[in-house]
């Protein structure tokens, strides 16, 4: 086997694992609320130490990626991220989560800016596009993760052996994966930030990526919620799995999607997507309806990251571990900002109602995904973008 085809073999792994590990913990919230005794309140004051700290990583990341082959940082950030996820069951008191999980959403974030810069230097080595199927891997992973947990809970397996087994595999996994990454691929050029003047290529995939997370970041949070009290179904997390399901399968066909039609067409589909997904849900709260709209959100949001992450791979300004964790500063805010506005617009008017921020969310990625391509830079003819759909 050629050593492009391992590379890209581990690299896959990697992607599969962190979504697998990530919803390990995210599924095991409900049973460390009840174990630490915390009302909603305090789980969300506990909770907002990941979004800090993972901003916190952005300028960390950036820094490592530019300092050192990316193998470095990403697997020092994964192996760092798996002793987290196993000290998270031994957190015995609410300072103890916070420390550990400030440690883990840290980790997480230099591991995630690490992947997505190999992911796009070895994309430039394939004659395909492949940074789609990365992504599907890691939503795969995730919801695996959901169906594993589901099953250990079933069966009454604790928390500690459960996180602890996951993490081991992961710290086994990583330490065998190193040999095969990528190597020698620190940037020699386009590592130092320049604060005079936003630079708008990065600016407006920044803004695309905002809008892309503040959508997927709501509909992990609240697309659960909106099946039990909206739709009124009793398997609520039908929803959530339906999101997810239809996210990543769209993941796996992007590459070949994008190949076809270009970014462009791409982009705007995805736009067109997510909101007559959030429309037909709102219109028509029945099970049915809802649930085609939910899997309608999921293909549009899926392409968003892979595509813009590919594309800051091509900045002339920054170097791609430069340029990515810029753009991941746009993405968490997103996420910050989607899940809390739903809580405020719902109790001001209802939850329902509050899903329309998630529709205008969508369509705000058609008209910076025209800007975005007016700029007419030479770096979107290599990778073939389609740029006269919008001219």
């Amino acid at each position: 086997m050629q050593l492009i085809q391992k590379q890209r073999i581990f690299l896959s792994v990697f992607f599969f694992l962190s979504g697998f590990n990530f919803s390990s913990w995210a599924s095991r919230i409900p049973t460390i609320k009840q174990a630490l005794d915390l009302n909603e309140a305090q789980l969300g004051t506990i909770l907002l130490t990941m979004p800090v700290s993972s901003l916190i990583g952005v300028p960390l990341s950036g820094w490592l990626v530019s300092r050192f082959e990316t193998r470095i940082p990403l697997s020092v950030g994964f192996l760092l991220n798996s002793v987290a996820l196993s000290l998270i069951a031994f957190a015995a008191t609410p300072i103890m989560l916070s420390l550990v999980l400030f440690l883990f959403s840290l980790s997480m974030r230099i591991f995630n800016i690490s992947v997505n810069t190999q992911a796009i230097t070895l994309q430039k080595q394939f004659d395909k596009k492949i940074n789609g199927s990365f992504h599907g891997l890691w939503s795969t992973g995730g919801i695996l993760g959901v169906g594993f947990t589901t099953l250990l809970i079933l069966m009454d397996v604790p928390m500690v052996p459960h996180l602890l087994t996951v993490s081991v595999i992961s710290v086994l996994t990583t330490l065998f994966s190193f040999q095969y990454l990528l190597r020698n691929d620190q940037s020699t050029s386009g590592n130092k930030l320049s604060f005079k003047k936003p630079d708008p290529y990065i600016l407006y995939l920044g803004l695309l990526v905002f809008f892309a997370a503040v959508c997927e970041g709501g509909m992990f949070d609240w697309s659960g919620i909106y099946f039990q009290q909206v739709v009124k179904e009793d398997v609520f997390t039908v929803g959530y799995l339906t999101f997810m399901t239809f996210m990543a399968l769209s993941r796996f066909v992007s590459d070949s999607i994008i190949d076809k039609i270009g970014m462009a067409t791409t982009y705007m589909l995805s736009g067109v997507f997510i909101f007559s997904g959030i429309t037909l849900a709102i219109l028509f709260p029945t099970f049915w309806p809802a649930m085609i709209g939910f899997s309608l959100v999921g293909f549009g949001t899926a392409s968003v990251i892979p595509m813009t992450y590919t594309l800051a791979g091509a900045s002339k300004t920054y170097s791609p571990g430069i340029a990515i964790s810029l753009i991941a500063t746009f993405g968490i805010v997103g996420m910050l900002i989607g899940p809390p506005m739903i809580g405020y617009l719902a109790h001001a008017f209802s939850l329902k109602t509050s899903f329309i921020a998630f529709a205008v969310a969508g369509l705000m990625l058609i008209p910076f995904i025209r800007l975005f391509f007016r700029l007419k830079q030479p770096e979107h003819e290599a990778y073939d973008l389609g740029a006269k759909e919008v001219a």
